[in-house]
């Protein structure tokens, strides 16, 4: 017996339903607005009293508005030739995209939507999970099996577009006279809560990628990134300096101040790290604020002049980062990465990702390797800068792999696992909440003591080489908080899990005199907000670096060192 028979009745599977392109379209436009959309007839239901009249009728006008929508945009690319293809395409589409709005409430906006296009095939590989399967087969491959008895009425070229005009016109009049029909409630629906609008599905995931499509192809027809900081520039000390100066720019990955142990948290998730913050090169920042919610954001921003507080994703992906202004000036940059790149802003400098490593490193494992990847042959770098002549200025910038979910199981070697017991699973469904929290913190475990054994491998050449340890997560996570998991929230509705992140510097022994810091002062300012935004401007000032993007008041040093 074949697999459609045992989904479908007999019966059903002997019948061919002959329709016409028009009705097809417009039965799973329904079917789509029906199965695709709980997400978003559940959030109306939850703002509305699910037992007044006026409640069910706002449901029933938003399933008519999202069938005709639906249908318009089927429309406009179908024939009878090809209407089983698009609707084929919308039903994977909307199927995949309601499983993982269903499982993690996540929000398919265009940042969501790039975050997807450039994510590397280890991560999307972890996002495949037994009840994605179910999901493709409750309600994709029933779809498509009686897709396959259907029979789509040829007719002429001429009562065909007559057809379509006709349909199109009666579906837009139904989409305008609803929508004026129910204007006070959907309008109030749509300003307070403007994450309903990413739930349409998959209406949703179209626009998304219609957007990143047309940023992309606006950045491509620019050519080269717009060059920034021409007039940058390194200002000596006015003392020799006797020993190169190493900024080491430790990029974590999806770490939530939350649970960081340093903030406070109930765990003690940075033991190493709570025994090196008692030295006066310590500063932490408990109130960190990150300029996204996922990586595809975070980290053009971080590196951008203009972060959050004057953000313009155009002109951030347009652009030379940091990196390239510090180049400019003589400083030595390097990238080093253990994640899905560098997301544009070492393009053209010189960076290499450990993924070469991970068919022949033991620290290495389904393609993927643990951050301790990150540090090494570290040592014999540093031996090679401390002996350089004349000593000059580098920035290394480790991106870690960190925190990223759901497996966040395979983020740390088994000796971590200390938090019991701890989800095991990809698909965070299968586990309780508490087991995911308990894997969460077992890897921030293994980043305490990653970053403790680069603190100790610094220390060590702290006599050859001046150093400042820099560390900041690119964005949060949610752990179930308000039914949320993951990241990805937009910005401007994202709960404080995926914005709050946390961050500290470290100086060697003769960093802060080297850079002319105050480290007392900068104690005083770490106890105040900081946002992405301030780095940029600060690290600029780390390496006596002018020129004109620098920004007093977004520099954490401003106050806090003698300029030369």
């Amino acid at each position: 017996m074949k697999l459609s028979q045992h989904i479908l009745p007999t019966a059903l599977m002997a019948r061919r339903f002959h329709l016409s392109t028009e009705l097809v379209m417009g039965l799973f436009a329904l079917y789509g607005a029906l199965v695709f959309n709980q997400s978003l007839l559940s959030l109306t239901l939850q703002l509305h009293p699910w037992h007044e009249p006026a409640s069910w009728g706002l449901l029933a006008g938003i399933l008519a508005i999202v069938t005709s929508l639906h249908f318009l945009l089927l429309a406009l690319v179908s024939t009878q030739k090809n209407v089983k293809f698009w609707v084929l395409l919308f039903a994977i589409t909307g199927t995949l995209a309601a499983h993982y709005q269903a499982h993690y409430r996540v929000y398919f906006d265009p940042s969501m939507m790039r975050n997807i296009l450039h994510t590397d095939y280890a991560e999307a590989r972890e996002l495949i999970s037994w009840s994605l399967f179910s999901s493709v087969a409750v309600w994709f491959i029933p779809l498509a099996l009686v897709l396959r008895q259907v029979q789509v009425k040829s007719v002429s070229r001429t009562r065909a577009l007559q057809q379509r005009l006709l349909a199109v016109l009666l579906a837009g009049g139904v989409l305008i006279v609803v929508m004026l029909s129910l204007y006070a409630p959907l309008s109030s629906m749509m300003r307070n809560h403007k994450e309903a609008r990413y739930l349409i599905t998959p209406a949703n995931t179209l626009w998304g990628l219609l957007q990143v499509v047309d940023n992309d192809t606006q950045a491509w027809a620019q050519g080269a990134r717009l060059p920034i900081g021409l007039d940058a520039h390194a200002v000596p000390r006015p003392a020799a300096r006797t020993r190169p100066l190493l900024v080491v720019w430790v990029v974590g990955e999806t770490v939530r101040a939350a649970n960081w142990g340093l903030n406070g948290y109930s765990r003690a998730t940075t033991p190493e790290l709570a025994r090196w913050a008692a030295q006066p090169g310590f500063i932490h920042f408990p109130l960190a604020q990150s300029c996204g919610t996922n990586t595809e954001v975070s980290v053009p921003c971080l590196f951008s002049p203009w972060g959050r507080h004057d953000y313009d994703e155009r002109r951030i992906r347009g652009s030379e980062s940091l990196l390239h202004v510090l180049a400019r000036a003589g400083v030595g940059v390097h990238w080093r990465d253990n994640q899905s790149g560098c997301k544009g802003v070492c393009d053209g400098l010189p960076h290499e990702n450990t993924s070469q490593h991970a068919g022949q490193n033991p620290l290495c494992h389904e393609g993927q390797c643990w951050d301790e990847i990150l540090l090494a042959g570290f040592e014999q770098k540093l031996a090679q800068l401390a002996t350089g002549t004349p000593p000059r200025s580098h920035l290394w910038v480790l991106h870690q792999l960190g925190n990223h979910g759901p497996a966040y199981y395979k983020r740390y070697p088994p000796a971590y696992d200390q938090f019991q017991p701890a989800c095991q699973q990809d698909d965070l469904s299968r586990c309780t909440n508490q087991q995911i929290v308990n894997a969460y913190d077992n890897a921030l475990l293994y980043t305490d003591t990653v970053l403790s054994r680069l603190l100790q491998t610094l220390q060590q050449q702290q006599e050859a080489i001046d150093s400042v340890v820099i560390y900041v997560s690119d964005h949060g996570e949610s752990l179930g908080e308000k039914n949320l998991y993951l990241h990805g929230v937009p910005y401007w509705m994202a709960p404080e899990q995926q914005t709050r992140v946390p961050m500290f510097l470290w100086f060697s022994k003769h960093a802060a005199q080297t850079t002319g810091t105050d480290l007392s002062c900068l104690k005083a300012r770490a106890q105040q907000p900081v946002q992405h935004d301030h780095l940029f401007h600060t690290v600029l000032s780390l390496f006596d670096v002018r020129t004109s993007l620098h920004q007093p008041e977004w520099d954490l040093l401003t106050l806090c060192q003698t300029r030369p």
